[in-house]
């Protein structure tokens, strides 16, 4: 898990209330009003859901996990899976019935579809209109986006004078970069995406996600391929190289089923999904990460303070 122990750990609680506090439901919504209306998921058969191997996606898999769960779904919860790769096969396997997952990193990876969507509005659709021809469905994304991105010490940054990606050619193979190993075979959002549309080629050190910013602190990486969502960029000490060819691209959340799991638990299971992606701006998924990564509470309780705060239970 991307996660270390920091004394930032009350700023991080307060900026977690922060963020519970304004995103509440409307005045009148009332936790009352939920528990008397009837639960749809009753009765409905077990919904197996995985999430990926870091922090954010711990997060993703709770929320959606309790909220269905208020609802009366049965849901087991297959977590830290590992990469999309993997992840994935899971699904297609029949191991798992939905994850949540990011829209560009489905094109690319899974879809095969290097050339990067003009706008999030059609990164959604490209996706949704994938994932519905292989017998998925893709909820409605989160507002939130959380790409890839690289990043150095602020001293380092200073040094070598460095504000793109593309002013890392210059130092060839004296660079070293920290990254999870899938983004050594990535294209266009990953190492073979960096060499083609940045003539960018550094010698690759494959590390554990959880890694980056202890492995930048000590030097023995010289850039990470890090999060844009990771809380640990707020401190001021990192520098994000502008990703001036938009490799990266576009990566909302949403949550990719088996057409056929997602049917026979009927219409209220996306309905559900789709209110907690609804909530899950930038402001309120860095809050959430700080909190399980800074704060080292648990994803499970980080998940649960927030759905209750806006009345999912």
């Amino acid at each position: 898990m991307r996660s270390r122990r920091t004394t930032v750990g009350l700023l991080t609680a307060l900026a977690l209330s922060a963020a519970l506090a304004g995103f509440s439901a409307p005045a009148g919504a009332s936790a009352r009003g939920h528990a008397a209306a009837a639960k749809p998921g009753i009765g409905k058969p077990t919904f197996v859901l995985g999430d990926k191997n870091f922090a954010e996606e711990y997060v993703l898999g709770s929320l959606y996990q309790q909220a269905l769960q208020a609802q009366g779904y049965t849901v087991k919860l297959k977590a830290s899976i590992g990469s999309t790769e993997v992840t994935f096969a899971a699904l297609k396997s029949g191991q798992i019935q939905g994850y949540p997952e990011y829209d560009g990193t489905l094109l690319s990876t899974v879809a095969g579809i290097t050339a990067n969507p003009a706008s999030a509005a059609a990164a959604a659709r490209e996706t949704s209109k994938w994932a519905g021809k292989h017998g998925y469905l893709f909820s409605t994304p989160t507002p939130f986006s959380d790409s890839d991105a690289i990043a150095v010490l602020k001293s380092y940054a200073q040094k070598n004078h460095l504000s793109t990606i593309g002013d890392l050619k210059k130092l060839g193979k004296n660079l070293k970069l920290g990254a999870a190993p899938e983004f050594q075979t990535r294209n266009p959002d990953g190492l073979v995406g960096l060499k083609k549309y940045y003539g960018v080629n550094p010698t690759f050190d494959p590390v554990n996600i959880g890694s980056f910013y202890p492995l930048l602190d000590k030097g023995t990486v010289d850039a990470a391929a890090v999060f844009t969502t990771d809380p640990q960029l707020k401190s001021g000490k990192y520098v994000v190289l502008k990703d001036t060819r938009f490799i990266f691209g576009f990566q909302n959340v949403g949550l990719v089923m088996r057409k056929s799991a997602a049917q026979a638990e009927g219409p209220a299971f996306l309905k559900t999904v789709n209110k907690v992606s609804a909530l899950l701006t930038q402001q309120a998924i860095i809050s959430l990460n700080a909190a399980v990564e800074l704060n080292q509470q648990s994803p499970a309780s980080v998940a649960k303070a927030f759905l209750k705060a806006n009345h999912l239970l």
